[in-house]
């Protein structure tokens, strides 16, 4: 089978993580980069960008291998549904706190696929908002009320 790139899904997909890693690094460029023990504002993009880059040469190498062909399709209910979840989380951030944004933002988003089935988006709607509870407001520390009105203000 010849190797088709014009029409290869992972090939396009790496050159996307590729370009997208080289960007963050080139924005990047000009923030102290600092240490691992103290990082200073370049850190992060830069090595996220050296990750990204790194992945998307893995991922055109399985698009050269699998040599995988893009199956065109759009779904017009993801195009609309994602966004305005995306949106719908900002406000709610703002104006309810975390945890009901995300509660929100899980099942809003999960509907944009054809196979939404409310007991496993449930759980997982439940399970994410307690392990992004977990990290962001309790590991990293985060300064975003829970919930507003009851904790965090």
């Amino acid at each position: 089978m010849k190797f088709d790139w014009r029409n290869n899904r992972d090939f396009f997909a790496g050159l996307f993580y590729i370009l997208l890693g080289a960007l963050g690094m080139f924005i990047a460029r000009d923030y102290p980069f600092g240490s691992a023990l103290r990082m200073g504002p370049g850190y992060f993009p830069t090595v996220l960008g050296g990750m990204m880059i790194c992945f998307g040469i893995a991922v055109m190498m399985m698009g050269v291998k699998n040599n995988e062909k893009m199956k065109p399709h759009w779904s017009w209910r993801a195009l609309f549904v994602l966004p305005l979840a995306t949106v719908v989380f900002g406000v709610m951030m703002e104006e309810t706190g975390f945890i009901p944004a995300l509660l929100v933002l899980i099942p809003l988003s999960a509907a944009a696929g054809k196979e939404f089935k409310v007991i496993e988006v449930g759980l997982l709607a439940i399970g994410l908002t307690i392990v992004s509870t977990l990290v962001f407001i309790k590991g990293l520390g985060l300064p975003y009320p829970l919930i507003k009105g009851l904790w965090g203000y």
